[in-house]
């Protein structure tokens, strides 16, 4: 198997079994120490414990979020993927109480790799149509 082929797969398997459960020990085997991510707000790098944070309170807001992979592309050590988010909103999220409606999140990130573990992070995720999926009628 080629470098892409096992970086991609370490990427599927952080989102299948590390998103979907929240399960640490998994997020440690797939999270570099120096991880950094340049999602958050105003682009400034966030380590490994603010990614780790998002997830809880993520899950916390969507306790059944299932992870879709629409398409992955691998270049040297970076893999793009194309996903969608999916869940009920039982939980608060960024101030808005659950309201038990069904969401479906687009997301692309695109992650370095090293040696087996994400490095670095860059999302584009459509913030926006989740708080309108979120709103009330």
């Amino acid at each position: 198997m080629s470098i892409q082929e096992e970086n991609k797969a370490a990427v599927r398997r952080f989102n299948k079994d590390f998103v979907e459960t929240g399960d640490r020990a998994i997020f440690d085997e797939l999270v570099a120490e120096d991880f950094q991510d340049h999602a958050g707000p105003g682009g400034a790098p966030a380590g490994r414990e603010a990614a780790f944070m998002f997830f809880t309170v993520f899950r916390g807001a969507f306790p059944d979020l299932k992870v879709v992979v629409h398409d992955q592309y691998a270049e040297r050590d970076a893999v793009i993927t194309r996903k969608s988010y999916q869940g009920t909103h039982l939980g608060d999220f960024m101030g808005m109480p659950a309201s038990n409606r069904v969401i479906d999140v687009s997301v692309i990130d695109i992650l370095r790799l090293r040696d087996g573990k994400q490095v670095e992070h860059w999302a584009n995720a459509d913030m926006a149509g989740l708080m309108q999926q979120l709103k009330p009628a």
